[in-house]
């Protein structure tokens, strides 16, 4: 085809394929499938039929971006794949508060409310909390509360503990947004608590913990509790906030617990909810009354603040922690995180025996920069190497892991209510 033969917008927009597109996506995929044509004549190709090119890529313009997969990688808080899956509960309330919701509003007295009110009391209940304050996710949980407490001001913490916490940020930068000073005490691998107390002078606003959420220093290493951090801290009237990364409501390992940072003497606990509390991302602050405050009343916190969804699915989530048994058995990540083998290794057996598989022993992992040591023994079902990347453009996507020359569907992540769709998947992926 020679470049004055390919039709017109106008004339692709008449064809039967594309006719009954709304104009606009019409008009849009229609230049579009015209630019490429003029590109595939110049190097030599014939173009096709663009009226069925036109309806097709006015199809993809219209297709979500945004989808559900299924996690077979055995990562269970993958971050590329959205960290924590919600609990049934935290659906729920975030389908009852998607229309109209009390927000803002004061129910009672019918005056202005604060969006903030709606979690505070069942944090404090679960923490031990005097006032809770949450945002979107835990950097910026971080970034208001040195902004609020220690803008122009230092801030000591350790060197040891000055982490990247995943995709380029890292904890002086967000140090340095805050308008904080940064001083570093002790060394990567040791810092004693003589040299916060040596640190300490006119300017220094607040001691800072970092909890190494997503790596361990082993070896000769040594590293002050945090309750004596909080008598260095109580002795020169400063406050000190212990910033756990993930945080957890549940005992997993050497995870601190946030109400145990609080009761050891942090004055603020900064933490996430997408990790190992399993809801969704957000940033949470629990502590003294007057701090958290001083963080609400921040012109910053309102470029931070949550959307009533994220609040919706956080309060769920937390709700679930009022019953610790109910919450094992319904968040998601903690179903995954502490299922017994047996019963992934019965998932594995059942997925391999309908698709003609092969059981295999596996590691699973927390992830999510959270308990980087924890290994937990998993099953998967081991298929062909090469239907990896069908998998990946199945419907829904199936994301597993390549090793050893096979594609390891990880059943520790697969829910029971899976196995079926992911078998359907790889019979599909065999058939193309």
């Amino acid at each position: 085809m020679e470049l004055r033969a390919l039709p017109s917008v106008d004339e692709l927009l008449h064809a039967d394929e594309v006719a009954g597109l709304p104009r606009p996506m019409a008009v849009a995929a229609a230049r579009e499938v015209l630019e490429r044509a003029r590109e595939e004549i110049a190097a030599g190709h014939e173009p096709g039929d663009l009226a069925a090119r036109v309806a097709a890529t006015a199809a993809d313009h219209a297709a979500p971006r945004l989808r559900r997969v299924v996690n077979a990688t055995g990562v269970v808080l993958h971050t590329n794949l959205g960290r924590a899956p919600l609990a049934a509960a935290a659906l729920e309330r975030v389908g009852d508060t998607a229309g109209y919701s009390n927000l803002e509003l004061e129910l009672a007295g019918g005056g202005r409310g604060s969006r903030h009110d709606h979690l505070a009391a069942i944090l404090r209940r679960l923490t031990g909390a005097e006032d809770a304050l949450v945002v979107n996710n835990n950097a910026a949980a971080l970034l208001l509360a040195l902004a609020a407490l220690a803008e122009g001001r230092e801030v000591i913490v350790s060197r040891g503990e000055l982490i990247e916490i995943g995709d380029g940020f890292r904890i002086p930068d967000v140090l340095a947004r805050s308008g904080a000073w940064l001083v570093e005490v002790g060394t990567t691998n040791r810092t004693r608590a003589a040299d916060y107390d040596a640190a300490i002078g006119a300017e220094t606003a607040l001691l800072l913990r970092v909890h190494q959420s997503n790596f361990r220093v082993v070896g000769f290493t040594e590293r002050p509790s945090l309750a004596q951090l909080a008598a260095i801290a109580q002795r020169a009237g400063l406050p000190l906030l212990d910033d756990l990364g993930s945080g957890s409501l549940v005992a997993f390992g050497d995870e601190p617990l946030v109400p145990d940072s609080l009761a050891a003497g942090a004055d603020l606990v900064a933490f996430s909810g997408d990790k190992l509390l399993g809801g969704p991302q957000a940033g949470i602050v629990c502590g003294r009354a007057d701090l958290i405050a001083g963080l609400r009343r921040h012109p910053l916190q309102r470029a931070l603040r949550p959307d009533k969804l994220t609040l919706a699915a956080l309060e769920g989530t937390l709700l679930l922690y009022l019953d610790p048994a109910r919450a094992l058995r319904e968040i998601p990540a903690l179903r995954m995180l502490r299922e017994p083998i047996e019963q992934v290794e019965a998932r594995a057996e059942r997925l391999a025996g309908r698709v003609r598989g092969e059981v295999v022993a596996t590691i699973a992992r927390a992830g999510g920069g959270a308990l980087p040591l924890l290994e937990l023994a998993s099953a998967a079902c081991a298929v062909e190497v090469e239907l990896a990347a069908s998998l990946r453009l199945a419907d829904p996507p199936v994301i597993a892991l390549v090793r050893d020359g096979q594609t390891l569907l990880d059943c520790r992540t697969i829910a029971d209510e899976e196995v079926e769709l992911v078998a359907a998947a790889v019979a599909a992926c065999r058939s193309t």
